[in-house]
């Protein structure tokens, strides 16, 4: 019996894990669109970023997650995107090796600075070390949360080590 490919995934992993690389191969593999949780936190105007208020956040994210297919993805896990994981047909939480996002983290502030890479934020030397604190929090703190609040998702968790995990499940 073949298995439902699921329309309805929320990525969550840490700076440099390869979410939004995931999200945007499984969007176009799948023909679903795919959204930033930085996105939905932030508005983006020429002008400079402005954080939504928490109605507004909640307010979007319930948009996206009451539509047919969707794919989010983001290193959040607080108690605002609960309702993501709860209504998401599959949640793939990458668990990159911290010396891969580490790597990562510095090819992409390289590849920003040259022009190569574009990003939805001002790539200054301040957020470069941010993703470094960031990346270790998210190993100390927010991987056990995750596992601590949303475990109970478990029958619908995909924990990623290695692209091959990926690849074998939509195969």
């Amino acid at each position: 019996m073949k298995k439902e490919i699921p329309k309805r995934i929320h990525i969550i992993g840490s700076v440099g894990s390869g979410k939004t690389t995931l999200a945007k191969e499984l969007s176009s593999k799948l023909n679903v669109p795919f959204y930033e949780l930085d996105n939905v936190v932030w508005k983006r105007l020429q002008s400079g970023d402005i954080r939504r208020t928490d109605e507004e956040r909640e307010d979007y994210l319930n948009s996206i997650i009451h539509s047919k297919t969707w794919i989010i993805e983001g290193v959040h896990n607080e108690d605002w995107v609960a309702n993501s994981f709860q209504n998401a047909e599959l949640i793939i939480f990458l668990d990159t090796k911290y010396s891969i996002r580490t790597y990562r983290i510095i090819k992409r502030f390289v590849l920003q600075q040259l022009g190569v890479e574009k990003s939805h934020y001002k790539p200054t030397t301040e957020i470069f070390f941010r993703m470094f604190k960031w990346n270790r929090h998210f190993e100390e703190v927010g991987k056990p949360n995750f596992f601590n609040k949303f475990g109970v998702y478990n029958d619908k968790l995909l924990v990623v080590t290695n692209k091959e995990s990926i690849e074998n499940y939509f195969n």
